[in-house]
């Protein structure tokens, strides 16, 4: 029988996590341990102190720019990868975890340990039991976020945890998926272990019991935990009852349900924002293991697979959900040595009940059967599967549209060379818009509009895959379309004078396709942000041109700091080829205005020799 193994991780590599990882539970007052052989294995020991888990109500969550270390190193200027392209929103993690990694990072030698293996060319193993799983994950987020860069030759990091609680939200998941960092974590659960799901309830529905449990659930033997029956049956209950609403909000969005009182219901009750990112192997008895890798099932089996069958079952199942947690070395070695996995995928098609299976299932079945799934968890699992079959089937109907995106762009490009034959540019031809290639370039604008707002509203949605937005081509198309279109969104803006009534294009008139476009861009090339805005050039030389008309004779002093950076971003755009030379035209606006600019000014420009060779 060949060896087993799980995505990169063979069984022997999983062994030895779990083997370092125990030692580390046992060993709270060290760091961190290191294992070396021809892997380098750091393991974190948990954390059993409530403050540890939860530093404030409700959840104990935090924005992630708090956490400098978290951040592209050595460049404070580029957004961290964990954020949501589209909303332009940060990703939330687990303060306390969060706090406790950074005192690690900035009081121990970890950092050094890392670049000597590094160094070495080996691969780095991160790994904890319980709250040392959490912080195994978050340095693994730190490891990719300041040393696993585009064309740099490096070992991927592994990060394999054993009962560890939930530490980000849904960006947070979202965000590792699009950057393809998700397979490089690989979480395992014990089918009723209660620490996975402890962080799924908020601390005012927990907080008498978890001081008591987390002093059990500390210590050093391997033994049953008898004894705080009562106390583990109230804390079982809580938990489960606070993941029975998180994942029944969540099956509803998954299922389709728009009906508004489920956000009105939202509003009032306080739910978990943590999620599942990785991989995770369930862990239910009877020697076998089962991988899930689509999030929104495993949120799913997070809360059905630790069901209980009866009332009667609750002191027994109670005092197994802390037991378990600290089960993992020998229920480990029983699954290794059987080889019995089951991959759970193809979601959408799982049998709803045992009878109900396809002979080529019966092997699924059974592994639905062990975790205990009812038919509406089998429901729930199939509805997550449907999520995903449907993001795929946008992504084919999105790449369909491409052909039209690239047709229509090139209609504008020749719109754009028939203008210049004018000496004028496209901008100022279609701001004038006198002729009937000006009006079929709108048509042609128009089409792409509808084209782009409604992959931008799928996106911002999250109705496409997230490894849609890492995708260079997409990224490079949406770069081209943006450079070109935009610009006429702006000359339309200002021949309608829309900036009398709503204000400047830059502050109150952009579109949000433009805007995520060029935080796309900023993103895939790790460019700092902000750093991308040559399609938006006119917009501040027509807002130069007002401030110019409207000041006293020769006041250019009220705009000499905005020209003058102006026209060294132009400059750096001209040479890099983000905008083109029509610009300077000798009927382009932007030309007529700035001969008039006083001749000293003129004189020390960066782009006088470009103008003057126009006109």
């Amino acid at each position: 029988m060949g060896s087993l193994t799980i995505g990169e991780i063979s069984g022997e590599l999983i062994k030895k996590t779990c083997w370092i990882a125990m030692a580390a539970h046992k060993s709270p007052e060290k760091p961190y341990l290191v294992e070396k052989s021809s892997e380098v294995l750091i393991s974190f020991p948990g954390s059993w102190s409530v403050g540890d888990w939860f530093t404030q109500q409700p959840f104990g969550e935090m924005k992630i720019d708090g956490s400098e270390l978290l951040c592209p190193k050595g460049n404070d200027k580029v957004a961290t990868s964990l954020r949501s392209i589209g909303r332009d929103e940060l990703a939330s993690a687990n303060k306390g975890f969060l706090t406790r990694f950074e005192m690690i990072l900035a009081k121990s030698s970890l950092q050094t340990e890392v670049e000597k293996a590094i160094k070495e060319k080996k691969k780095i193993v991160f790994t904890g039991h319980s709250s040392g799983g959490a912080i195994a994950i978050l340095t693994t987020v730190w490891f990719l976020e300041h040393y696993l860069k585009p064309g740099k030759t490096l070992m991927s990091p592994l990060c394999v945890t054993f009962g560890s609680p939930l530490v980000g939200d849904f960006i947070f998941n979202h965000a590792l998926i699009r950057e393809n960092w998700s397979n490089f974590f690989l979480h395992f659960v014990m089918r009723y272990d209660i620490v996975p799901r402890i962080l799924l309830a908020s601390l005012s529905t927990v907080g008498q019991e978890l001081d008591q449990i987390l002093k059990l659930l500390s210590q050093k033997a391997m033994f049953p935990i008898q004894g705080s029956v009562r106390e583990a049956s109230t804390f079982y209950t809580s938990v489960m009852r606070n993941a029975s609403a998180v994942a029944s909000h969540a099956a509803c969005r998954l299922m389709g349900n728009t009906n508004p009182i489920l956000e009105t219901v939202a509003s009032f009750i306080e739910l978990s924002p943590y999620r599942p990112c990785g991989t995770f192997v369930f862990l239910p008895g009877h020697g076998k293991l089962i991988v899930v890798k689509n999030a929104d099932a495993i949120l799913q089996l997070l809360f059905y697979s630790a069901q209980l069958c009866s009332e009667n079952q609750l002191n027994a199942v109670a005092e197994r959900s802390l037991n378990d947690h600290l089960g993992y070395p020998s229920e480990l070695q029983g699954c290794l040595n059987w080889q019995n996995v089951v991959q759970l995928d193809h979601l959408e098609g799982l049998p709803l009940s045992s009878s109900g299976a396809a002979a080529g299932n019966i092997a699924t079945n059974i592994a639905l059967d062990d975790l205990g799934l009812s038919t509406r968890a089998r429901l729930c699992l199939r509805a997550a599967g449907e999520h995903e079959k449907q993001k795929l089937s946008n992504q084919q109907r999105m790449d369909n549209k491409r052909q039209e995106i690239e047709l229509g762009l090139a209609k504008l490009e020749e719109y754009k060379s028939k203008s210049a034959l004018c000496k004028v540019g496209y901008y100022d031809a279609f701001r004038i818009s006198k002729y009937e290639d000006d009006f079929k370039a709108n048509v042609t604008r128009l089409e792409l509009t509808g084209i782009w707002d409604e992959i931008i509203e799928m996106l911002n949605r999250y109705e496409l895959p997230e490894p849609f937005e890492s995708r260079k081509d997409w990224i490079e198309l949406a770069t081209k379309y943006r450079r070109i279109v935009e610009p006429l969104d702006i000359a339309n803006y200002y021949r309608h004078a829309k900036n009398e009534d709503t204000g400047s294009y830059m502050y109150k008139g952009r579109p949000r396709r433009y805007k995520y476009t060029q935080r796309w861009r900023e993103h895939g090339l790790r460019m700092p942000v902000g750093s991308s805005a040559e399609s938006c050039f006119w917009a501040e030389v027509e807002e130069l041109l007002l401030l110019y008309r409207t000041a006293d004779p020769g006041a250019f002093e009220v705009i000499r700091e905005r020209t003058i950076n102006l026209e060294r971003k132009l400059d750096e755009w001209i040479r890099s080829n983000q905008i083109s030379n029509d610009v300077f035209l000798k009927g382009s606006t932007f030309t007529k205005w700035w001969i008039t600019l006083p001749i000293q000014h003129k004189s020390v420009s960066p782009i006088q020799g470009q103008i003057n060779r126009e006109i």
